[in-house]
């Protein structure tokens, strides 16, 4: 079972989108079968086989308003800029609140990333990279 402490461990390595697929290859390792992060205040949520949730809020994330008019066009552009490494973490969280994004789940199963709007409707799904 994996531990706060090691997810936080693992977090600490992320400096852009471009190392995500590392960090997803890390947790994976340690046990985590899914990640739900919530845009709109940071909170994540990390979930074993055995659905047994762990919760992680960041350090000073402040409130971002989520936008009512979803586009996944702008939400592709904020990926995409994010996983080239020319913004980090707080920024393609504002981006994506800007895209419309209330969530975005990680099945790391699968190996995908689904980004949902507020209505539950599907943005973007993209296969993560294995590394």
């Amino acid at each position: 079972m994996f531990t706060i402490e090691n997810i936080q461990a693992a977090a600490l390595k992320v400096k852009s989108g471009s190392d995500f697929p590392q960090f997803i290859k890390e947790i994976k390792e340690l046990g985590v079968k899914r990640n739900d992060v919530y845009v709109s205040n940071g909170l994540s949520i990390y979930f074993d086989g055995d659905d047994n949730a762990q919760q992680i809020s960041p350090d000073e994330y402040p409130a971002l308003v989520i936008n009512d008019e979803s586009s996944s066009d702008k939400l592709k552009h904020a990926l995409k800029i994010h996983q080239q490494g020319e913004t980090d973490y707080f920024t393609f969280c504002k981006q994506a609140a800007d895209a419309g994004v209330e969530k975005w789940i990680t099945d790391l199963d699968e190996m995908t990333c689904t980004y949902l709007d507020a209505k539950g409707n599907e943005l973007v799904k993209e296969t993560i990279p294995t590394v």
